[in-house]
């Protein structure tokens, strides 16, 4: 069981880089953003400390994602609520992009800049 929360925990923390990669951020500026210090943000990133409820919403704050997604991608926390259907805060097309290991993180912002950009609803003109 240590070793299955191991492999969540990295790939909680590979979430965490590849978002903060897509937000553009330095690890250093969201350790400022979220007031967790750089060691811990990077030993976090690298799946070595489980966060704690309070870490993760500092994190969704900094990252503007929704506390769900954290939750689950941190494993407590069902993906998908239950329902079996993507929720409105984080699509399940975009969550497909973001977590696409064959794409880098250039690829990944062109492609939700696209998608974002098609699923607008377009100015009401009346």
């Amino acid at each position: 069981m240590t070793s299955q929360w191991d492999a969540k925990m990295e790939a909680f923390g590979a979430f965490i880089r590849s978002q903060r990669k897509l937000a553009n951020l330095t690890l250093r500026q969201l350790a400022e953003l979220t007031s967790l210090s750089n060691p811990y943000l990077s030993e976090l990133e690298r799946g070595m400390h489980q966060p704690s409820v309070r870490v993760l919403r500092q994190l969704s704050d900094a990252l503007h994602l929704s506390a769900d997604v954290l939750l689950a991608q941190a494993g407590l926390l069902d993906p998908d609520g239950g329902s079996g259907q993507a929720t409105s805060e984080q699509p399940g097309v975009e969550h497909a992009i973001k977590m696409d290991a064959a794409l880098d993180e250039t690829q990944k912002a062109a492609l939700l800049a696209v998608y974002h950009s098609m699923t607008r609803q377009p100015p009401d003109t009346q």
